[in-house]
């Protein structure tokens, strides 16, 4: 018995002997205690979480030198190695990225949620993500925006409620230049855009921005910028494909096709090019529905041959009309011939629309940084043609349109200079 109980002593001390204490202090890089930090043995399940003072003590059954592992919310983690004697392990604070968003809305960058007015911004993410037929159109996603569809190549932008076919009071800037069709007084949606392989973020002011941007933005103002060769190089090439189905004028294929190089030659020199096409049938209006004040009762029964005064809805020039006294030019008795409400022939849209939708966007960029740093001069040429067809009180065809802009800025982190 007396054998026995001396075997169980000498394991037990044997035992407590391979038993080792681990203590220290978790502090932060200004020698301040981190609470709560986790301290865990590499490779084991043994160790310890910190107290209010970042102090830790345990017990592991390794021998040292060996490596504990320390981590923390919000900092860095940390290894160190114990051989012995207290430990103390210092946290680095980690810089997590929550998202952060720049924004032009005060012609400064800034975060969205510093900025002084609401914005809705649709990022890279979004347009590749995008449903829609293009990026333009998924923008009616957005807060407070609303896109009027005027035919297959032509959309229009309005914001919270100023709900017109042309927004004339609100302002599109692509890279900072103004996409207002002179002569038209209204931005061309994405007519002459960008193209969506070549689009870095698209930002929306849904109300009045004319204190910062003139009374053109009195509506709203979106933003469009491009990706920085510099950054982002490269061949991108993109193509959809599709059939449009209508009454009017049956099943016909849908196109839409793209591609973007960039080469970024040095760190002074890059440039980038850019070109889509997009072609199919546009909508066809074809109702010939007399609109006149003398149209006969039944929907069918007014036509050209029936009613002298008829307005057909998609016929043009016939909404003139007058009361002719046919006594009166034929020198006759009153109540001979008597009288008529006449209006001009006009003409059905089919004859003087061209359906045949086609928008073709090109741009080429040249990117100079002459001290390869912040300072870049940046050369951009962009023209866009096609046929498309432009609604507002009247159906507008549109038909071999060319629109050219071209920039020539001087910038850096703190002024830019553009004309």
């Amino acid at each position: 018995m007396k054998k026995l109980i001396l075997i169980l002593s000498i394991l037990s001390s044997a035992f407590a002997l391979a038993q080792t204490s681990v203590n220290g202090k978790v502090v932060d890089q200004n020698g301040a205690p981190v609470a709560n930090a986790n301290i865990i043995v590499v490779g084991q399940s043994e160790g310890a979480v910190a107290d209010f003072d970042g102090n830790f003590a345990f017990t592991t059954s390794l021998t040292p030198p060996f490596t504990v592992r320390v981590s923390s919310l919000g900092y860095t983690t940390a290894t160190a190695t114990f051989s012995g004697s207290a430990l103390t392990v210092m946290l680095n604070e980690s810089s997590t990225a929550l998202d952060e968003i720049v924004i032009s809305a005060s012609r400064t960058p800034e975060r969205i949620f510093e900025s002084p007015v609401s914005v809705e911004r649709f990022g890279l993410a979004q347009i590749q993500n995008a449903t829609a037929e293009s990026f333009y159109g998924s923008l009616q996603n957005l807060k407070g925006v609303d896109i009027n569809t005027n035919s297959l190549t032509f959309q229009s932008i309005n914001t919270r409620g100023f709900a017109t076919f042309a927004n004339t009071r609100f302002l599109q800037l692509v890279d900072g230049m103004d996409n207002t069709a002179p002569g038209l007084n209204f931005v061309l949606g994405n007519l002459v855009g960008m193209s969506e392989l070549d689009v870095a973020s698209i930002e929306i002011l849904p109300g009045a921005s004319s204190a910062l941007y003139g009374a053109g933005a009195f509506n709203g103002i979106l933003f469009m910028t491009s990706k920085d060769p510099f950054t982002t190089e490269g061949v991108s090439v993109y193509g959809k494909t599709g059939i449009t189905v209508q009454n009017a004028a049956g099943a016909n294929e849908y196109m839409d096709v793209g591609v973007r190089f960039a080469k970024k030659f040095s760190e002074k020199l890059a440039i980038k090019a850019n070109i889509t096409f997009l072609q199919g049938e546009d909508w066809h209006a074809n109702s010939t529905q007399d609109m006149s004040q003398t149209a006969l009762p039944y929907e069918g029964w007014s036509s050209r041959r029936t009613n002298p005064g008829y307005d057909g809805l998609n016929v043009y020039g016939d909404e003139v009309a007058t009361t002719i006294d046919f006594d009166f030019f034929a020198g006759a008795p009153a109540g001979t011939y008597g009288k008529a409400f006449v209006s001009r022939t006009g003409y059905d849209e089919a004859a003087l629309a061209d359906y045949d939708a086609k928008s073709m966007k090109r741009d080429i960029g040249i990117y100079y940084r002459p001290n390869e740093d912040d300072l870049e001069i940046i050369y951009n040429y962009r023209r866009g043609t096609g046929t498309t067809i432009y609604q507002g009180a009247n159906r507008y065809a549109v038909s071999g349109f060319a629109m050219t802009q071209q920039k020539l800025e001087v910038k850096n982190d703190h002024f830019f200079v553009r004309a």
